[in-house]
């Protein structure tokens, strides 16, 4: 595929991270190919969370194409950009089309970047996750690359103000080993290995994150002394806006 559009979004982006003084920590890199599909899922803190998960796959030279809902397709600024980058748009009333593009891509070779919670945690910890990532790897042979960013809720997430001019902020991203789900395996227990694999990996970037909140601790999740809402209070909040 040509790629017109993708290569000054990256320039833009490191350009970015260079004014704000970001300290962006990547561990685990080895773990995306340096060749080939593979489907990359992370867990999802912030709207700015595909910036980071791609930047994970810099080190293999990789370019990642993301699903996302297809209204970020429609706006008439990102959605220029985001078709110039191949990604790929999901119709959430029509799903099967999405699913057959990233298989697509998957068997020729793309890198696929899927958050499988759907939405945003407003818990900060890794929700209920779709199978769609484990079943498009099986389908395609391809890995399945759990993952793990945090930090970037501190710039913007939901229910909060954004703060993208905040400087010195740490990120972390964290990559795991890879699974390699089969045809014949079930896609509910790859989905809840995946999960599982995904909440130790926030959990290690947690604990190891340089930075506490000096007052309100509100990006840290409540398990760890944080006041953002339990995933109870959470599944409520989101269950009023979906209404």
């Amino acid at each position: 595929m040509a790629e017109i559009v993708y290569p000054p979004v990256l320039v833009a982006a490191h350009s970015m991270f260079r004014a704000l003084d970001m300290r962006i920590r990547i561990d685990g890199a080895e773990h995306v190919p340096a060749d080939g599909g593979a489907v990359l899922a992370s867990n999802h803190v912030s709207y700015l969370d595909f910036i980071f998960v791609g930047l994970g796959a810099r080190r293999a030279r990789r370019l990642v194409r993301f699903m996302a809902k297809q209204e970020v397709f429609a706006h008439r600024i990102s959605g220029p950009l985001m078709r110039g980058m191949h990604h790929i748009p999901v119709d959430r009333n029509a799903g099967a089309a999405a699913y057959e593009h990233a298989v697509r891509f998957l068997r020729d070779g793309e890198v696929v970047g899927v958050f499988p919670e759907a939405t945003i945690s407003r818990s900060f910890t890794v929700k209920e996750c779709k199978s769609g990532a484990a079943r498009m790897a099986a389908e395609a042979r391809v890995p399945l690359i759990p993952m793990a960013v945090w930090g970037t809720q501190r710039l913007w997430t939901k229910g909060r103000p954004r703060a993208l001019g905040t400087r010195h902020v740490p990120v972390a991203i964290l990559i795991g080993e890879p699974l390699r789900p089969e045809p014949d395996d079930d896609p509910e227990k790859v989905t809840a290995e995946m999960r599982a694999r995904m909440q130790e990996l926030v959990d290690r970037v947690q604990t190891d994150y340089p930075e506490k909140p000096s007052q309100d601790p509100w990006w840290l999740p409540s398990h760890l002394g944080g006041t953002a809402p339990t995933p109870e209070e959470a599944a409520v909040l989101d269950a009023g806006k979906a209404r």
